[in-house]
């Protein structure tokens, strides 16, 4: 699974601050302000119920992408720049 591809071929890397706080908010679906390893690795399924869920390497790769303070989630603050690597 490649991150930048995939967000590049749904057009994410196009969308607006308030669309990507919106992609944000579905895949924080705890709503803690915060994207957790178990909410990653069901990223895919959140844009096709039919999707696989991301193995964990690929989960453990996605997190390290996106966690810039190594707290081993993405923040909230973060959420423009999550789509945006």
């Amino acid at each position: 699974f490649d991150y930048k591809t995939f967000f590049d071929k749904v057009g994410l890397n196009a969308k607006s601050k308030d669309q990507l706080a919106k992609v944000f908010g579905i895949l924080d679906q705890d709503r803690s302000g915060f994207i957790e390893e178990d909410e990653l690795k069901l990223f895919l399924r959140n844009f096709s119920a039919s999707a696989r869920a991301l193995t964990d390497a690929e989960t453990k790769a996605f997190l390290a992408a996106g966690d810039s303070d190594r707290d081993g989630k993405i923040g909230v603050d973060g959420k423009t720049a999550f789509i945006k690597w």
